[in-house]
C-alpha cells in the first residue's frame, strides 16, 4: 500500500534509477520496505524510482515514521545492520578471508561486521549543513557507546573549574534550544566548564602560532597511501559479491585490503570524534549499478583524493583508528582495534581537552572578525565551486553526446560530397574523393576523441570539485561553534560586571573559548594551505590535458590537410 512521506533533506540522483528529492518535498513511498536502505517511490513532480530511506519520513496521522527505524526515530542505513547483528539477534560471525582483508557474514556491501550498536538518530529536518549534507553535530552510526562500556571501571575524573558547586546559581545560562549543534557536540559544555577531565590524557594535538596564525602542528611522521586494484571479490559460493581496495601506506609498506562499508566505519568514527575538523566526505553510495566499470573507476578516483587528504592532515593522519585501518593484517586484532575505537572517550566536546594552544595572546573580537571573513569567503567558494561543477558536468554531457554527434554530421557530410564526385567517372578526380572522403572520416574520429577527452580532464576535476563541496559543507556548522563560544564569553563577562558571576569563572569560560577559536583557526589554516595546493594542481592539470588534446586534433587535421597538396 502507497504511503505519504516527506523528504527531511536534499538528494540528488546521480543515474537513471534514482530520483531527486528536496528537503520537505511531499512524497509517494510504494511501500515501507526498503531494499539495501534504499525506498521506491515519487517524488512532487512525478517522478518514480529510488531515494535512500534514512532522508525521508512516513507521514502518519499525529506522528511521523522512519521507514528504516521506529516511530519517532530516524535509523540511518549503516544502523540497519548494526541491530541485525547485536548479541542475540543472530547475526554471524566474521571470518579473515584474505592477508589484510576481512570478511564478514553480512547482506549488502554497506553494513558493519560484529556486534551491534545502539541504533541512533539520523538527521532532523532543519538540521542540515551547507548543500544539504547532515552536520557534524547529528549522531552517526557507531556514535554511541556499545552496552560493554557500562562495565568497564572509569577513570578517575575531575571538573575543569574548582569553583564551589554553590556557585553554580551563577553561571552562564544554558542554550535553550537542546538540538542545535553548538548544544549536541557537547562545545556548550566544554565551554562552562562542565566536561570532566580525564586524570590522564593519552594523546595530544599541537597548535603552533604560524605566519598566518594559528596552525597544526606539522605531523612528526608524514606519509602517504594509495589506493589501487579494485577487485571484485565474492562469497557465499559467489551468491554474494564486493569491490575490495588495495592500500598500501608509505611509512608501513605492506598492503592491507579495505571494502567501501570498512572506509564507512573509519569515516563514521571520525565525524563521532572530530569535532572542529572539517572531515572529507567520503564518495557516495549508489543503490544501482555498483559493480559497473565506470562506477568502480569513478569511487577509486575519488577515494584515492580522500586518502590524500587524510594523510595530509596532522591531525587526522595521526588518529588511533585511522592507522589501526591502514595496518591490521590480523582479523582478531582488527576486531579489538574496532571496539577500541569505539568505545574511544576522547571524543566530541572530550576531543577539545587533547589541545595543547599556544601562550600568544589573542583579542577575542579579533578572531571573530576573522571567523567571519572565513564564514564569507567559505560561502562565496561554495557558491562558486557548484556553478564550476554544473558547467563542468554539463560540458561533460556535450563532449559525449552534442559534441560527437555534430562532428560525426560534419564527418558524414563530407563523405556525401565525395560520394557525389564519384557519379560521373571521367570527371572524376580519385585523388580529391579520397582527400575529402579521409576528412570526412578525420571529422568522425575528431568526434569520438571529443566523447573520450572528459576521462581525462573533466572527471578529475569534477572529482576534486566534489571533494571541495564536501569540505565546505562542514564549516558552517563548526563555525557556528564558536559563534557559540563567543556568546558565552560575553555573556560571562556581562554577568561579572554585574557582580552575578565571579570573575574567576568568567576568565575560565573565556580561556576555554580560546581553546576552540584556536582550533578552528587551525582548520581554517589548514584548509587555505590544501586549497592552494590542489586547485594549482587541478588546473594545471586540466590545461596540461586540454593543451594534448588540442594538440592531437590539430595532428589529425594536418594529415588531412597534406593530402590536397599533392592535387
Amino acid at each position: 500500500m502507497a504511503l505519504k512521506g516527506r523528504a527531511l533533506y536534499d538528494f540528488r540522483s546521480e543515474n537513471k534509477e534514482e530520483i531527486s528529492i528536496q528537503q520537505d518535498e511531499d512524497l509517494v513511498i510504494f511501500s515501507e520496505t526498503s531494499l539495501d536502505g534504499w525506498l521506491q517511490g515519487q517524488n512532487s513532480r512525478g517522478e518514480t524510482g529510488l531515494f535512500p530511506a534514512s532522508y525521508v519520513e512516513v507521514v502518519r496521522s499525529g506522528a511521523s515514521y522512519s521507514p528504516t527505524g521506529s516511530p519517532g526515530a530516524q535509523v540511518s542505513l549503516y544502523d540497519r545492520a548494526d541491530v541485525a547483528n547485536a548479541p542475540g539477534s543472530g547475526g554471524g560471525s566474521g571470518f579473515f578471508s584474505k592477508q589484510g582483508s576481512f570478511e564478514e557474514d553480512d547482506d549488502d556491501d554497506w553494513d558493519d561486521w560484529d556486534d551491534g550498536c545502539t541504533a541512533v538518530e539520523g538527521p532532523r529536518a532543519g538540521e542540515l549543513g551547507t548543500n544539504g549534507h547532515p552536520p557534524l553535530h547529528l549522531s552517526y552510526p557507531g556514535a554511541y557507546p556499545s552496552q560493554h562500556m557500562a562495565f568497564r571501571p572509569k577513570p578517575a575524573l575531575e571538573r575543569q573549574d574548582s569553583l564551589a558547586s554553590a556557585k553554580r546559581g551563577s553561571v552562564v545560562g544554558r542554550n535553550l534550544n537542546r538540538f542545535s549543534c553548538f548544544v549536541r557536540s557537547g562545545v556548550e559544555a566544554f565551554i562552562l566548564g562542565d566536561v570532566p577531565m580525564l586524570a590522564k590524557i593519552a594523546e595530544t594535538y599541537s597548535i603552533e602560532m604560524g605566519p598566518r596564525g594559528p596552525q597544526w602542528k606539522a605531523s612528526p611522521h608524514p606519509f602517504s597511501c594509495s589506493v589501487e586494484d579494485p577487485t571484485k571479490q565474492t562469497k557465499f559460493k559467489g551468491i554474494k559479491s564486493y569491490i575490495s581496495y588495495k592500500l598500501t601506506p608509505t611509512h608501513i609498506g605492506s598492503p592491507v585490503y579495505r571494502r567501501y562499508k570498512h572506509f564507512d566505519w573509519l569515516y563514521n568514527r571520525l565525524l563521532h570524534k572530530f569535532t572542529v575538523i572539517s572531515v572529507p566526505h567520503l564518495p557516495e553510495k549508489q543503490a544501482t549499478g555498483r559493480f559497473e566499470e565506470d562506477f568502480i573507476e569513478k569511487r577509486k578516483r575519488r577515494l584515492i583524493l580522500w586518502m590524500d587528504h587524510m594523510t595530509s592532515h596532522p591531525v587526522l593522519s595521526q588518529y588511533e583508528g585511522f592507522q589501526h585501518f591502514l595496518s591490521c593484517l590480523d582479523a582478531k586484532q582488527w576486531k579489538m582495534g574496532k571496539r577500541r575505537a569505539e568505545k574511544d572517550e576522547m571524543v566530541g566536546a572530550s576531543f577539545l581537552l587533547t589541545f595543547q594552544i599556544p601562550t600568544e595572546h589573542q583579542d577575542l573580537q579579533d578572531v571573530e572578525d576573522r571567523v567571519d571573513t572565513f564564514k564569507a569567503f567559505s560561502k562565496k567558494m561554495d557558491d562558486s565551486v557548484l556553478q564550476l561543477s554544473t558547467v563542468a558536468s554539463e560540458l561533460v554531457r556535450k563532449h559525449v553526446g552534442g559534441f560527437r554527434k555534430e562532428f560525426q554530421k560534419l564527418g558524414n557530410a563530407f563523405q556525401a560530397i565525395s560520394h557525389a564526385f564519384q557519379m560521373d567517372p571521367p570527371f572524376s578526380s580519385e585523388a580529391l574523393n579520397s582527400a575529402i572522403s579521409h576528412t570526412g572520416r578525420t571529422y568522425e574520429a575528431i568526434g569520438e576523441m571529443f566523447a573520450e577527452q572528459p576521462k581525462n580532464d573533466l572527471f578529475q576535476m569534477l572529482d576534486m570539485l566534489s571533494l571541495y563541496q564536501g569540505l565546505l559543507s562542514n564549516f558552517p556548522d563548526i563555525i557556528h561553534l564558536q559563534k557559540g563560544a563567543f556568546a558565552k564569553v560575553k555573556e560571562s563577562q556581562r554577568m561579572s560586571d554585574e557582580g552575578r558571576m565571579v570573575q574567576d569563572e568568567a576568565d575560565g569560560i573565556r580561556r576555554r573559548c580560546r581553546v576552540v577559536g584556536f582550533a578552528l583557526q587551525a582548520e581554517m589554516s589548514h584548509f587555505h594551505q590544501r586549497r592552494e595546493l590542489d586547485f594549482k594542481h587541478m588546473m594545471q592539470s586540466y590545461l596540461r590535458q586540454q593543451i594534448l588534446f588540442y594538440q592531437r586534433v590539430g595532428q589529425q587535421l594536418e594529415r588531412a590537410l597534406r593530402m590536397y597538396d599533392s592535387l
